[in-house]
């Protein structure tokens, strides 16, 4: 059975406050602050990502031209790579404007969540 996150929600505060409730709602001398802002998680980076790349499979499926051109690149050294794309993007303004609204999410909390240009060098992370 899957729950709903409506229904995690209401449970991890149900126990929240069954805990403050049996432990007494006393602060934590070593309590430390999340070293990272809410909603910073690799599990919601991979939230995102996840909507991100259905949504781009999704796009390319209904768009064979788009999807061509980016099979096209497989195997092509990095750098080939990114100077077809920019030159491929520049040709296609409309493409280019639908891909990076798709990508937004992902822009968005890289941003909120303080990532630096270089942490998008790392695997996975175009």
């Amino acid at each position: 059975m899957l729950l709903s996150a409506p229904s995690v929600r209401r449970a991890a505060v149900g126990a929240g406050a069954l805990g403050a409730v049996l432990f007494g709602a006393v602060p934590m001398a070593s309590a430390q602050p999340a070293p990272y802002p809410p909603n910073c998680t690799a599990a919601d980076f991979s939230g995102v990502a996840s909507g991100v790349s259905a949504s781009s499979s999704a796009y390319l499926f209904t768009h064979p031209d788009v999807n061509a051109f980016f099979t096209s690149l497989h195997g092509l050294p990095r750098e080939e790579v990114r100077t077809k794309v920019i030159d491929y993007m520049n040709a296609n303004p409309q493409v280019k404007s639908e891909m990076g609204a798709i990508r937004q999410p992902l822009v968005d909390i890289k941003l909120r969540c303080g990532f630096t240009p270089q942490d998008s060098n790392g695997p996975n992370v175009p």
